[in-house]
């Protein structure tokens, strides 16, 4: 049993329930904002944030961090109503998938290490392809793989939020020119293989309106675990 699951079963809840909390009051301290009733990711690396609990305190907190680094958007468990003094911007819910597969083949996909100095392309690509929220300083929370072609970045996927035991995959994305190539597979059992090297589990979202995904991660070895809840907020403003 893996210190996460253990953590687990002790409290009675999974630390993915909870995986935005979780990763910034750990792994990704460094990218955090906020105190002990809400917690964000700064802007310009992601817009998730969570608060401790539905309290007005934790609420007033999350608006603080909206009015310093503008709107969030919160993975629940449960469908959020807040508070007067907020509007919502956005709702959808995703399917958070848990890797449980095997890695039984070698990928030999030419494959290149992205950098700080590859930001601009993958957001060129992500803005076309829009795999989920990718912002100027999202690469710095883990490895990031891409494909070129012509020195051109026609697909990538890599490494998002962290907690302990657990690393999320995430903009796993391909140009519509290069699809049907095995490239967003390719990536990710790369991915798989770096993540659980480290005695980690891969786990993703998608929107389970992207049945096609779904399909892919589901051949990778991912199984469903449960829906969540993303709900996107901004301040009113008074």
């Amino acid at each position: 049993m893996s210190e996460a699951e253990a953590k687990r079963n002790a409290s009675g809840i999974h630390p993915l329930d909870h995986v935005v909390w979780n990763a910034l009051v750990a792994t990704h301290q460094r990218f955090a904002l906020g105190d002990g009733g809400a917690i964000r990711y700064l802007a310009d690396v992601a817009p998730f944030a969570a608060t401790a609990d539905s309290s007005p305190e934790s609420f007033a907190a999350l608006r603080s961090l909206i009015e310093a680094q503008g709107p969030v958007t919160l993975v629940t468990t449960d469908e959020i109503v807040p508070p007067p003094g907020f509007s919502v911007i956005r709702r959808a819910v995703v399917l958070q998938m848990i890797w449980q597969g095997r890695l039984d083949r070698q990928d030999e996909l030419q494959h290149v290490r992205l950098a700080v100095a590859d930001v601009p392309e993958m957001l060129t690509l992500t803005t076309a392809t829009k795999p989920g929220p990718f912002g100027p300083r999202t690469i710095e929370l883990g490895s990031y793989v891409g494909v070129r072609s012509q020195d051109e970045l026609v697909a990538m996927a890599g490494e998002r939020m962290r907690l302990d035991g657990f690393t999320e995959i995430s903009a796993v994305c391909v140009d519509a020119a290069f699809r049907g190539r095995g490239y967003a597979a390719s990536l990710m059992r790369l991915l798989i293989s770096t993540i659980t090297a480290r005695g980690e589990t891969p786990f993703l979202h998608v929107y389970t309106s992207n049945r096609t995904a779904i399909s892919l991660y589901r051949t990778l070895g991912f199984i469903d675990r449960r829906e969540l809840h993303l709900t996107g907020l901004d301040r009113v403003q008074s």
